[in-house]
């Protein structure tokens, strides 16, 4: 059995490759599709292919999903081009014949109105008209995400939101990269698969702050703003408007209670309880 994983150079890809291999499946039986496939020479030297897979290059990803019998479509990450890049592994792999389908989506992605949501729910769409048996692992948002309110809390003292009350079920990048490694090696659904992933812990901003100042060993406070003033006070501290723009509608998203989803699906799956909180932020 081979197993493509797309997007393996990224920090998600990379962590699949490494639970494979300790769940222990052969080297020789991974497949790494990257576009730099240098980047992946660690991965190499152990053994493992490392092909090379450009999303907007077809010819390099039906090269690389030829003869793989399993395969992870992690998404990407070039905003307003994926769905026409996630329909050529798509596409590759029903024309392949590829006997097991997996694709990294988002928490409830056919109902909801979260910032990342319409592309995955497109990519849903065609996954669902490809005629394999698929898996969408819709999962939460990686704790990591919030990581940069160790740098606010460190400098300021406070963590600076618009989320109100407004509740997170995250979990680790591992964790999801883990429950990634357990799909790709265990049953084929029959048709489509949805598995709702998030973290055991529903954490809010206060929860964020008290974390932070255990790591950080200093007090840390919430401050609580408008989307507006939240927008005009990270402008001001010069994050890009783009960024901007995501972090104010993720916060509002958080506020409506978009996040604040959990049903212990992903902890079942790694046979574990999902990582803390303040373990990745320790990490981090």
């Amino acid at each position: 059995m081979t197993i493509l994983v797309t997007g393996a150079s990224g920090s998600l890809g990379r962590l699949v490759l490494d639970d494979l291999l300790a769940r222990g499946v052969e080297p020789t039986a991974v497949r790494a599709g990257a576009r730099r496939t240098d980047s992946l020479a660690a991965h190499a030297d152990l053994g493992v292919d490392v092909v090379e897979l450009d999303y907007d290059r077809p010819d390099t990803v039906k090269a690389a999903v030829d003869g793989a019998d399993r395969v992870l479509l992690i998404s990407g990450n070039e905003f307003g081009k994926r769905v026409d890049q996630h329909r050529a592994v798509i596409d590759a792999a029903a024309a392949a014949g590829v006997g097991h389908l997996l694709y990294t989506s988002v928490t409830r992605a056919d109902d909801t109105t979260i910032v990342v949501a319409p592309e995955h729910t497109a990519t849903e769409e065609i996954l669902g008209d490809a005629g394999l048996p698929v898996t969408v692992l819709r999962n939460n948002f990686y704790t990591e995400v919030f990581g940069s309110a160790l740098d606010g809390a460190r400098a300021t003292g406070t963590v600076l939101t618009s989320a109100g009350e407004g509740r997170v079920a995250s979990a680790s990048r591992a964790d999801f990269a883990e429950a990634a490694a357990v799909a790709l090696t265990g049953d084929v659904p029959t048709g489509v698969q949805v598995l709702e992933l998030a973290g055991d812990q529903r954490w809010s901003r206060d929860d964020l702050a008290a974390a932070a100042a255990e790591v950080l060993g200093r007090d840390v406070r919430v401050e609580q703003v408008s989307s507006d003033e939240h927008r005009a006070r990270l402008l001001d501290l010069g994050v890009d408007a783009g960024t901007v723009g995501f972090l104010v509608e993720l916060d509002q998203n958080i506020r409506d209670g978009e996040l604040d989803i959990t049903d212990g699906t992903l902890a079942r799956l790694l046979g574990r309880p999902t990582t803390p909180l303040i373990d990745t932020l320790r990490a981090l």
